[in-house]
């Protein structure tokens, strides 16, 4: 332990001699005071009590709003046909992949946070890893929509499945977008069946805490019967720590297979080879800003300070560094290649990207996630979180703004002059990209009010742990 010089008090405890580590963190994953009652107490009172907040039901209107948007975009673009994006001839892919690419990179924090972290034994992750693992179900589930819909005809999905139909017709393998539906379906039954799999003791405490007959007959079916017996805790964390060997490799190998969309094509700025590990940093990227967007809203409206500590924020902060430099790598080797390769259509592509008609969001792109997360090198801006929000939303901005980089500067201008065209979103398309937001938040609400956001079992772990180091 440090010695009294070391004891200051962190910003957010009101214990004054809260220890901390010799660098000014706080050296213990949770606040002072947390025992195995409060613990519970503060994550199940959140989904459990009555009357629910008015801010819940605010937000939750909100996005309910938004969703009712999407709806409505969709069906008029299943009765009048993907005619009503702004895609055309060169860029026929537009917003649905931007979209499809942005929302699968949020998902990766959660399976990085819940699968990698618990392998490696990182105490940190018990605060944060149920919500990021929920906000990975809801990002891949708004991702799969888009490449749906832009299929024109997305009532024939099925056509892209293996199967021995009467015609004799099957997918072409040697497609990467045939490799999407395989890489995505599987990582979103893995993310699911470890999500659950985490879920089930906690849904048994609700079970038992419950007042309402109806309360504990809907938690009491999910749990599946769980007791909390030795046997039943020893099945229980072999199966997690499985499933968290099965979800690693997806990290690597799903966005992996998503950069293949663009880097087995011969389209200028497309067709290289950093793109699987410049693709998948830029998703860990996107994805712990999402989280931090998601976590410090909530840690303050339900009073969460003591379980999702300024450790937290600082270890999400200091990761989303690493991968920002990695990121920023990415594009330096980009442009690097270009030159250094002698082709004139990558240095023309470079120069367009930078100077053309839309270097505005080129340079947009760069000030937001090159030039702004740079602050995060101080210690007050890691640990503000106020600040820390701001840096995130900019990131998640420069984010998307990186795939429409991507997908339309290398489109809109390729081999040819003769077809150059530019590209215009249409009101539809704005609608259907925020209507999708308006789904992952509506679903994140329903999280939030059905299930514990934070889990009950591993943060009374921590609790057990830190009393044996004080005792």
């Amino acid at each position: 332990m440090p010695d009294d010089a070391n004891k200051i008090a962190d910003p957010e405890s009101n214990d004054r001699n809260y220890v901390v580590s010799p660098l000014g963190y706080p050296a213990r994953v949770l606040g002072p005071g947390e025992t195995y009652e409060t613990v519970t107490d503060k994550i199940a009172t959140v989904v459990l009590k009555q009357p629910y907040p008015k801010g819940w039901w605010i937000g939750f209107g909100i996005s309910f709003a938004l969703l009712m948007l999407f709806l409505y975009a969709v069906t008029y673009l299943l009765y009048r046909g993907v005619g009503i994006w702004g895609i055309n001839i060169p860029i026929a892919w537009g917003f649905a992949i931007i979209n499809f690419v942005w929302w699968i990179g949020i998902g990766h924090a959660g399976t990085f946070i819940s699968a990698i972290l618990l392998l490696v034994m990182q105490k940190w992750r018990t605060s944060i890893n149920r919500l990021t693992e929920a906000m990975t179900l809801f990002a891949v589930a708004c991702a799969g929509m888009f490449p749906l819909l832009h299929l024109g005809r997305p009532w024939l999905f099925y056509w892209l499945i293996p199967y021995p139909d009467t015609m004799g017709l099957w997918p072409q393998f040697r497609s990467p977008l045939v490799w999407d539906v395989f890489a995505v379906s599987t990582y979103f039954t893995v993310s699911l069946i470890f999500w659950y799999a985490g879920l089930i003791p906690d849904l048994a405490t609700l079970r038992d805490r419950a007042q309402t007959r109806g309360k504990q007959f809907f938690y009491g079916v999910l749990a599946l019967g769980w007791r909390g017996s030795a046997k039943h805790w020893q099945r229980h964390q072999s199966a997690y720590l499985l499933l968290a060997g099965l979800a690693t490799p997806l990290v690597l190998s799903v966005h992996s297979v998503v950069s293949f969309d663009f880097s087995v094509a011969i389209v200028p700025g497309w067709h290289s080879t950093i793109f699987p590990p410049y693709f998948v940093a830029g998703a860990i990227y996107s994805g712990f800003a999402m989280v931090l967007n998601i976590v410090i809203p909530l840690r303050k409206l339900y009073g969460l300070q003591s379980l999702v500590t300024m450790r937290h924020l600082n270890n999400m902060a200091n990761i989303m560094l690493a991968t920002g430099l990695m990121v920023s790598y990415g594009y330096l080797m980009e442009a690097f290649m270009a030159w250094y390769s002698g082709d004139i259509f990558e240095q023309y592509m470079m120069l367009n990207r930078a100077f053309g008609p839309y270097g505005w969001v080129f340079w947009l792109l760069m000030l937001c996630n090159v030039l702004i997360p740079q602050v995060l090198w101080s210690r007050h801006v890691r640990t503000t979180p106020i600040l820390l929000f701001i840096v995130a939303l900019f990131v998640n901005v420069g984010m998307w703004l990186e795939r429409f980089v991507i997908v339309v500067t290398s489109l809109h201008r390729d081999f040819v002059p003769s077809v150059w065209r530019m590209y215009y979103p249409t009101v539809w398309d704005w609608a259907t990209f925020i209507g999708s937001i308006g789904l992952f938040l509506t679903l994140l609400f329903l999280f939030i009010r059905f299930l514990p956001m934070i889990s009950i079992s591993e943060v009374r772990e921590l609790v057990a742990e830190h009393e044996e180091v004080e005792k």
